[in-house]
């Protein structure tokens, strides 16, 4: 593609205005559309997929069976961290109990962490409603529904019983709301020396709770961690666990590209229709630049410089419109609480790849004018006027 296809494009694009924004306002909406609909649905997913499992455990090492717990194995820790792709590991006891607190009773899971470990994983402290985490022997942390039926706050005790019978008073150093009614309701967080305590079950654990970088390749690396915790111990994933989220997921994705594809088609239709007309209108003017000699290839040129043009120029005001577009739905459409329906989400790489697709297709959607362009007799074109 010379200098003189690219001179002879942009002139023919400034004489013919109408046509000109006709198609960069196609390309533009079209790209906004790709751009919207792709990172509203890149936005919900990871909204939906941080609500879910942000705040859980990604794969979970576990006893075999009906065991309730295994003997803590910190070479096995060691092994996992030195790996790389455990970005947070945390160690859990946990097991059921009940609450004792003005002659009445609640069921209670009480679960023993590495506070400061878990609060990576479960972000504790993020859910806090009042006071603070667990910092001293026996204190726990209890859900706000329990919380309210019965009757406990701030610096309150109450007593903890486990099936057989043992028991240990502790005081409540903060109050949570996990967003999820049975754990709000149920759980009673406290440090892990305090549960093994409880349940006579010091340097045991229930279960080790990993959180990746990648969550989509949970059940892969989960596959391969397989021989690394050895046959006394199963490991999950959260994907084996939640077949319908990802069935929804993939649903999701499935539909969107259909949708940018769609878009995609109509808007290369739009530019080659244009185009061709393009070419009947300005048949004369290449009649006259075939007989000054310029070649046919030369003249298919123009109109694929055409298309590369309007291609550039309209996927940069696309992207632009379609990031405002999904700024805008974020800031405006909001949930009850107060946060955006679907967060703004920024997706550089999905960003890039749509508008050089954009740019590719308004090109080759140039490519049937520019063949009809060059198969014109400039004889015969002029001849006829």
């Amino acid at each position: 593609m010379n200098q003189l296809s690219f001179r002879i494009a942009w002139r023919f694009l400034k004489s013919s205005k109408g046509q000109t924004l006709l198609i960069l306002l196609g390309i533009t909406i079209g790209v906004s559309v790709q751009i919207f609909i792709g990172s509203l649905i890149d936005g919900l997913q990871k909204s939906l997929v941080d609500n879910t499992i942000g705040r859980s455990s990604h794969i979970t090492v576990e006893p075999l069976g009906r065991e309730a717990d295994f003997e803590r194995n910190e070479d096995l820790i060691v092994k996992l961290q030195d790996d790389g792709r455990a970005a947070k590991i945390a160690e859990s006891y946990s097991n059921s109990g009940f609450m004792v607190h003005d002659d009445d009773t609640w069921p209670l899971v009480m679960r023993g962490f590495e506070i400061e470990d878990a609060d990576m994983i479960y972000r504790f402290s993020e859910s806090l409603t009042e006071g603070a985490l667990p910092q001293n022997q026996y204190e726990v942390m209890i859900g706000a529904t329990l919380a309210d039926e019965a009757l406990l706050d701030i610096g309150d005790t109450f007593l903890a019983i486990n099936p057989e019978g043992n028991s240990q008073e502790f005081k409540i150093s903060g109050i949570f709301d996990l967003q999820v009614a049975s754990i709000n309701q149920t759980w009673a967080i406290m440090q892990i020396e305090d549960a093994q305590v409880l349940f006579s079950a010091e340097d045991r654990v229930s279960a080790i709770e990993i959180q990746i970088e990648d969550v989509f390749a949970a059940d892969t690396i989960a596959a391969e961690w397989k021989t690394l915790i050895g046959e006394e111990l199963q490991i999950t994933n959260w994907k084996d666990q939640n077949a319908s989220l990802l069935s929804g997921l993939s649903g999701q994705s499935a539909s969107s590209y259909m949708i940018q594809v769609f878009v995609l088609l109509a808007v290369l239709l739009g530019i080659s229709s244009v185009l061709a007309i393009s070419v009947v209108q300005k048949s004369r003017q290449l009649g006259i630049l075939k007989a000054m000699g310029i070649k046919d290839r030369a003249a298919s040129w123009i109109f694929l410089a055409q298309g590369l043009i309007l291609g550039i120029i309209g996927s940069i005001l696309g992207t632009g419109l379609g990031l405002l577009l999904n700024w805008s739905f974020s800031i405006f459409v909001k949930n009850p609480d107060g946060t955006p329906l679907v967060p703004f989400y920024f997706d550089p790489v999905f960003v890039v790849l749509s508008m050089v697709i954009a740019i590719i297709a308004a090109t080759l959607a140039a490519f049937i004018p520019a063949r009809k362009s060059s198969k014109l007799n400039p004889i015969e074109v002029i001849k006829n006027g």
